[in-house]
């Protein structure tokens, strides 16, 4: 039996380099279907643990409370959330006075996320996020200062001018050896002095910080200030085993700040850090949903497009296929033949595919800042489909074949 196969896959192999220039386009169709499933499914498993761990830099005894209605939403269906008050500054800050004797509090807000930061004729894309930040901000998010200060008491209450950059955003606009400490920058309309630049630890879908720009809190309430900003508070526990007493005690405190009616929901969220994680990969499963549909649907271009191949072949080989029924051929080991012709040819598509999907879904990952993935169960998976694309395509050729008349197939010119 499996000498059968073996010389099935040696007469297939011999069938493909006959029509070299067919085989191979559909080869490649297979190949790019292969390709988007396999590529896309190991960038976002890459995009999944690069969110992970990101977050869990923050570090496991770090909550945030912020306004509810703020989670990230994608391709959410039903009906439109429901609105919540912002967060005021006075309410942020009555809260910080309060928690501060049980742990360290933050208090921060997003001024923009679309700011342009130029520095002489140097300047960045129009995607920066500037922060308004006080000066425990850096401890509860888990920056690190590679170089340069944390804002100082009077910077804080001054408002000045002065500024913390991501480490990312200084290289690009300080090439060379220039040090950004103490030279100034223009964020929107003014300019900042540069006190501080972040450690890098990769910015992640934007969560790094590397990108970033932090002012004191009362310079963004200066020159930033909006209605509609909602101020984000962050507490980092001084144990992560009583995190969970925290955030209660958290809760309790800010419904009273808030005023919140003992029967009334909360009016705010509490979220640790690998709950904002694993919000953001649960909307990720739409984009693996969109790649898989993507990846089949190419996939069954192809299994089209190899059954006419197929069906080419068998009319070509018309007369070989009476001579090989002529020497004792069976019905069945034609089927085989052609078979075992149309599953080879998937399986180089699929080999070829796999091949390009992780490199390509590795690229995407080293621009995430993510680890080398290799993603067996998508490889099996995908090997298992091109089998089943190639059984599908080849069934109906086969039998065509397979059922041909010796007699009159040796007769066809």
């Amino acid at each position: 039996m499996n000498r059968i196969v073996l010389e099935n896959i040696y007469i297939a192999l011999r069938a493909i380099r006959g029509q070299l220039l067919r085989t191979s386009l559909t080869v490649m169709i297979i190949a790019i279907g292969i390709t988007a499933l396999i590529g896309i499914l190991t960038a976002i498993d890459a995009i999944k643990q690069s969110i992970n761990s990101n977050f869990t830099s923050m570090g496991a005894n770090t909550f945030t409370i912020r306004n509810k209605g703020q989670n990230v939403r994608i391709g959410r269906g039903g009906g439109k959330p429901k609105t919540y008050r912002s967060i005021s500054y006075a309410e942020a800050s009555r809260f910080k006075e309060i928690f501060s004797s049980v742990a360290t509090t933050s208090v921060s807000g997003l001024a923009t996320f679309s700011a342009t930061v130029k520095h002489g004729s140097e300047k960045s894309n129009p995607n920066i996020s500037v922060f308004g930040a006080d000066e425990n901000y850096l401890l509860t998010m888990g920056y690190q200062l590679s170089s340069g200060r944390n804002f100082s008491s009077i910077e804080q209450q001054t408002a000045a001018n002065v500024v913390i950059m991501g480490g990312a955003l200084a290289r690009n606009l300080f090439k060379g050896n220039i040090d950004p400490i103490g030279k100034t920058v223009s964020i929107g309309n003014n300019k900042y002095l540069i006190i501080g630049i972040l450690k890098e630890k990769g910015a992640s879908m934007g969560f790094g910080g590397d990108q970033n720009c932090i002012i004191p809190l009362n310079n963004m309430r200066q020159y930033f200030s909006r209605p509609d900003l909602s101020y984000v508070i962050n507490v980092l526990a001084p144990n992560a085993n009583l995190l969970s007493v925290y955030i209660g005690e958290a809760t309790g405190i800010f419904r009273m700040v808030r005023k919140v009616d003992v029967y009334d929901e909360d009016n705010f969220e509490i979220i640790k850090s690998d709950n904002l994680a694993n919000i953001l990969i649960d909307n990720i499963k739409y984009v693996t949903l969109a790649a898989t549909l993507i990846g089949f649907i190419t996939l069954l271009g192809a299994a089209v497009g190899l059954m006419n191949i197929m069906l080419v072949a068998v009319t070509e080989r018309t007369r070989e296929i009476g001579i090989r029924k002529a020497i004792g051929a069976t019905n069945n080991m034609i089927k085989q033949q052609f078979l075992t012709e149309a599953i080879v040819i998937c399986q180089l598509g699929g080999l070829l595919g796999i091949i390009l999907g992780i490199l390509i879904g590795n690229g995407i990952s080293i621009i995430v800042d993510g680890g080398f993935i290799i993603p067996w169960i998508w490889i099996i998976a995908g090997i298992i489909t091109c089998y089943l694309v190639g059984l599908f395509a080849g069934i109906y050729p086969a039998n065509k074949a397979a059922k041909l008349d010796p007699i009159e197939a040796l007769r066809v010119e």
